[in-house]
């Protein structure tokens, strides 16, 4: 501002004395409320540190100076308000706010500013930003912003930018059409002037419905824009915003079709920028990377080569940010190949068990997680890399959260799948680890486990010894799990019981003679599953369905096939007829277990 609010009213007191050489000739002389006002005021701001000018006499006073007709004195009073406001941003009252927005609507330019720069001030206490907006402050601020002047213009969308940032002031702003000069602000020639107003259009980004609104303003290009200047708070604003503007399927088909170089430009900002910079560019190509046509070009543009030295940072944010980019990355089919031969998947395999960053670990678990389900290759690399090894130290570490527990025993039940993996997973005692877990709470955990439990029981010809040795132990063993899953309980959720059937029906097909001797031999496993089985056998349609009921073992194997592939992913019914279809596959796999131990009988 210059003078000091302290050296302006000194000056009004006496400025009549050479009134005959002022600037405003015809400003009438002070009266003696205002002089009092004045005099008043110079003694207050000398011990300023322990007055309340928001409240009592001092507002009074300043009150004064706002609603004169000299414009030194309103001139004085702005200033006042604005040093003030620097200093002490406390929630403010109605009467407070009523001398500031007045002096917002003056004519003097130089009064607007003293006025806007205070509830700038003002406006970072929440409960002053609503206050402001609700007693009208937006239309004088969006007039100010539309003046020739920089400094008005400085002032009058930084305050907005400060409003922006309460949810309920948003959709106001929106409305209010202070889109529009905000985004034609953000190509100011004055960096200031841009910087505001880039992050006004930031704090604009952060609900749909307004992210909606910026793009009907024309403000996505203006954004692009900002990525090509040198300034690093600009790139910091635009690169958040866009990151915003890219979770919406409408904001990334819009940048898809109008915006053909963004990706060159966030890739750039990947290798050399700011760590601020860096983490929102590599976001923006997370969220861009949800849509296959950007999965892609992100690859082809060598975005693999700028997110293996950030996965090697010893900055989390940025560890978070490129491993949550790569996991999408990875679910494109095409891109497999890519990330194999970049030398990632070393690193992605150490940061499974990457210490104090749950996040890290859930991204990586998920990529690992979808490179082989899209591999069709030679999956050595992975038990090469100590995949394995890395997801068994996860699972014993007893610090483990359940959230991360459940994205790797998730990525396990992908893994066991594979005809190359599963035998690995075996030797590394993974078997041992999941028969606790089927007692999770966690209702994904628990189901993961029991099905990796399934098709690994699904080996049975190949590995029954090994089944033989968890019959009973850990925690009970294989026999322990099975057993409580088939008693009869009304509560037993019907698929974790209908895998536990599969399993029996597994054992039973494959196993060696002393695994077939422990099933059947315990004294409730068939029971329950007889039970079981009678409850469907009242219908002869469903005995039909019942492929042993027929005496063919091969076709009960077809049946335990077709389960198995609903336990991996097949698209189920919703409502009652799931639950019935459920019900059914339940009884008839328990028909299929009961005519396989008849076999077995005889």
């Amino acid at each position: 501002m210059g003078a000091t609010c302290s050296s302006i009213l000194t000056t009004s007191t006496c400025c009549r004395v050479h009134d005959d050489s002022a600037h405003r000739e015809d400003e009438p002389l002070l009266g003696d409320k205002e002089r009092q006002a004045v005099n008043m005021l110079v003694e207050l701001f000398e011990r300023r540190s322990t007055v309340s000018f928001y409240e009592g006499e001092p507002l009074k006073a300043l009150s004064t100076l706002v609603y004169s007709d000299i414009y030194h004195l309103q001139l004085s009073a702005a200033t006042a308000f604005s040093e003030i406001s620097e200093i002490d941003t406390r929630p403010v009252s109605r009467e407070a706010l009523e001398p500031i927005l007045y002096l917002l609507q003056s004519p003097h330019i130089d009064v607007q500013h003293g006025a806007s720069a205070a509830l700038g001030n003002l406006a970072v206490n929440m409960d002053n930003k609503l206050l402001i907006v609700r007693m009208g402050g937006l239309e004088p601020l969006i007039r100010q912003m539309l003046s020739p002047n920089i400094d008005a213009q400085i002032n009058s969308v930084g305050c907005i930018t400060n409003l922006a940032t309460a949810e309920e002031n948003k959709m106001r702003i929106a409305k209010s059409g202070a889109l529009l000069p905000l985004t034609r602000l953000a190509r100011s020639r004055d960096i200031r002037v841009q910087r505001n107003a880039a992050g006004a259009l930031l704090n604009m980004t952060h609900s749909a419905e307004h992210r909606q609104q910026l793009i009907s303003a024309g403000s996505v290009p203006v954004l692009v824009e900002l990525l090509g200047t040198d300034d690093q708070e600009l790139q910091y604003y635009a690169t958040t915003a866009l990151s915003n503007i890219a979770v919406d399927e409408s904001g990334r088909r819009l940048l898809w079709e109008t915006q053909p170089t963004l990706v060159d430009a966030l890739i750039r900002f990947v290798d050399a920028s700011t760590i601020k910079v860096q983490c929102q560019a590599i976001l923006t190509l997370r969220n861009l990377a949800s849509d296959d046509q950007y999965q892609i070009q992100i690859v082809e543009k060598g975005g693999l080569d700028s997110l293996l030295p950030l996965l090697q940072s010893a900055y989390d944010p940025l560890v978070i940010s490129a491993a949550a980019c790569l996991r999408n990355l990875s679910i494109h089919p095409d891109n497999e190949e890519h990330i194999l031969s970049s030398g990632i998947l070393p690193c992605l395999v150490g940061l499974v068990s990457h210490p104090g960053s749950e996040e890290v670990q859930c991204h990586v678990i998920s990529a690992l997680r979808n490179l082989v389900a899209n591999n069709d290759a030679d999956k050595m690399p992975f038990v090469e890399a100590g995949l394995f090894e890395h997801i068994k130290e996860v699972l014993l570490d007893p610090h483990t959260s359940d959230v991360v527990m459940s994205e790797m025993v998730a990525a396990l039940s992908v893994f066991v799948l594979d005809e190359s993996l599963w035998p690995h997973m075996v030797d590394c005692g993974f078997l041992e680890l999941l028969i606790p877990l089927t007692r999770a709470e966690a209702i994904e955990l628990q189901y993961n486990a029991c099905a990796i439990i399934s098709s690994l029981a699904s080996k049975a010809s190949e590995i029954g010894d090994r089944l033989e040795q968890v019959w009973d132990k850990p925690d009970g063993g294989l026999q322990s799990y099975l057993a409580s899953f088939l008693a009869i309980d009304e509560g037993m959720d019907p698929l974790l019981r209908s895998v536990a059937i599969w399993t029996v029906l597994m054992l039973l097909e494959g196993g060696t003679p002393q695994l077939v001797r422990l099933v059947t031999g315990h004294p409730s496993i068939v029971k329950n599953i007889e039970k079981i089985a009678e409850m469907g056998a009242l219908s002869e349609e469903k005995a039909r369905h019942s492929a042993y009921a027929s005496a063919g073992s091969a076709a009960g194997l077809r049946v335990s096939r077709a389960f198995e592939s609903d336990l991996y992913g097949d698209d189920a019914e919703n409502g009652d007829d799931a639950d019935e279809d459920i019900y059914n596959r339940m009884e008839n796999l328990a028909q299929d277990v009961m005519a396989l131990v008849h076999n077995l009988e005889y």
